[in-house]
């Protein structure tokens, strides 16, 4: 926990003050960014109110993981940052690809401070909407609350799925009910960083043409475990 909350100011403080060009980003500062998202995945794994069940890992083509956040008065910055992550068709995750977020609005934690969420992606279409740039996630792809382990075990009805399962630390979100969790861009200056490269999103979701930074790879790691 404490060295979530630490990654997590960190990446916080890091993010708005060079938001504006993370090609001057140092790496370090990005390399926390991936690290802050493995956290959160570990965090809702481990909170029996986010666990995400193995009946929608089974579905996963693609999974976002968003750390958004509003600074309100103090800095009037509306922000966020998350990675993005998809199935290859082999069954092997591919890396990490760093991605911009706006300010959250899920459920009834309007204008919170910051919320946390991890998105299951349960088709090949929606990861490829970050193409064109941008996309809002419940109005270019249907998002809904995604079901937790506890109500997957107890309801004998078959688990409702959408393109878009959102698990978010927002309180108010109930299963099933329809949730717009801003938006998602391409953020091609932090990889070009990250990676060392000058392949954009779009290679680097869908090809093996980079070697995983040791940084990454427990992510990666993870994932696989949580979705072979």
């Amino acid at each position: 926990m404490k060295k979530f909350l630490l990654l997590s100011l960190i990446s916080l403080f890091g993010t708005l003050s060079l938001r504006a060009d993370d090609s001057r980003t140092p790496r370090p500062e990005l390399v926390v960014r991936v690290e802050s998202c493995e956290a959160i995945l570990r965090e809702f794994m481990a909170n029996p109110s986010t666990t995400i069940p193995a009946s929608v890992w089974q579905k996963a083509h693609a999974l976002i993981i968003l750390d958004q956040f509003k600074a309100g008065f103090l800095f009037g910055v509306k922000a966020g940052y998350g990675v993005v992550m998809v199935k290859r068709p082999g069954g092997h995750w591919g890396v990490p690809v760093l991605i911009s977020a706006s300010e959250a609005s899920l459920g009834l934690q309007v204008g919170a401070k910051s919320v946390e969420s991890v998105l299951v992606i349960t088709d090949d279409i929606t990861p490829k909407l970050l193409f064109r740039d941008r996309f809002n996630i419940g109005v270019d792809a249907k998002a809904v609350a995604g079901p937790n382990a506890a109500a997957v075990e107890h309801d004998s009805k078959p688990t409702f799925f959408a393109p878009v399962l959102v698990y978010s630390h927002s309180d108010g979100l109930f299963a099933g009910a329809t949730v717009k969790a801003g938006r998602v861009s391409r953020n091609d200056p932090a990889n070009f960083v990250l990676y060392n490269t000058n392949y954009a999103l779009p290679e680097l979701l869908y090809s093996d043409w980079i070697t995983p930074p040791p940084e990454v790879q427990p992510l990666m790691s993870y994932v696989q475990q949580l979705a072979p």
